[in-house]
């Protein structure tokens, strides 16, 4: 592999080992966090097991599993479990519990014992990030929620949706085409000639619902979301946690900016309620709150 640059090997010794605190930069947020949970005074937060017992096997501190939480709702990490995996192979994580790997049970019983005492840590920890420069001035916050449209899915259309609809009229046509050919050659009777006429009518209903269906496909394909709804203009086809499910629902969405975090009265500097018709027009809002309203309010 010449020309291009190499790692070490893996079974080569070293007769110096690199240090844990070599591999911390000093403005590392680990050792923020390492020196915020050593300053706090644990039992009067209201932890359990500050004091160890004089009897049975010795557990971890609290300030160690206390660690081991803040990274993770830093870093999104949230699992017991992945903590756990995170604890054994970050280099991060092992220089904030000094190479100690709670088990996922142990992470899972200090966040169930100690809920309200982890609420007022995290809320102390995001005012200090706040004081010391790591959090902006101003924040954007944007939340919404479906709510269930009269529209039905059989009044909802996407482009896809209409291309299956003309395909199945499609098929249904042939299929009636074969019987009267079939009818054709049958013996003049009444009961054929009935039959002629039913699948005849069949053909001239299939026939219009294929040249509706070909004004609907081109109403969406004229609409931003390719989509279209004909009983409530404005709701959308949305996703749900079913597998194959889903509604016809508006998605309001509230976004705010939040000026000036660290004053006691926050002022709500802007404020607005959309009524979702395409995910479009929520990144079109917030791009606007980033780029327009943000930098006036730091």
């Amino acid at each position: 592999m010449k020309r291009f640059i190499e790692g070490l090997d893996r079974s080569q010794s070293t007769l110096f080992p690199d240090r844990l605190e070599d591999l911390i930069d000093d403005d590392n947020l680990v050792r923020v966090v390492d020196v915020f949970v050593d300053e706090l005074d644990l039992g009067g937060l209201g932890f359990g097991r500050v004091s160890p017992k004089a009897m049975g096997r010795p557990g971890y501190h609290p300030s160690i599993l206390l660690k081991l939480y803040i990274y993770g709702y830093l870093n999104r990490v949230q699992s017991s479990r992945r903590l756990e995996r995170e604890a054994g192979r970050n280099v991060e994580v092992m220089w904030l519990t000094g190479r100690l790997v709670p088990d996922h049970k142990t992470i899972a019983d200090f966040r169930k014992d100690n809920g309200p005492a982890i609420r007022k840590v995290c809320s102390r920890f995001v005012g200090l990030c706040r004081q010391i420069g790591l959090l902006a001035a101003a924040s954007v916050a944007i939340d919404g929620s479906k709510f269930k449209a009269v529209n039905t899915r059989d009044r909802n259309f996407t482009r896809a949706k209409v291309k299956r609809r003309m395909a199945q009229v499609e098929e249904s046509v042939d299929r009636y085409l074969h019987q009267l050919d079939s009818a054709d050659r049958q013996e003049p009777s009444l009961a054929r000639a009935t039959n002629m006429d039913r699948l005849t009518g069949k053909i001239a209903t299939l026939k219009e619902e294929m040249q509706r269906l070909e004004k609907l496909e081109a109403k969406v394909l004229e609409t931003p979301a390719l989509q279209i709804s004909l009983t409530d203009p404005d709701a959308r086809s949305m996703a749900t946690s079913g597998r194959g499910s889903g509604m016809v629902a508006y998605h309001p969405t509230a976004s705010a900016i939040l000026a000036n975090p660290n004053r006691s009265k926050m002022t709500h500097s802007c404020l607005h309620w959309l009524e979702q018709s395409s995910s479009g027009i929520l990144n079109h809002v917030t791009k606007f709150l980033l780029l327009e309203v943000g930098p006036c309010l730091t």
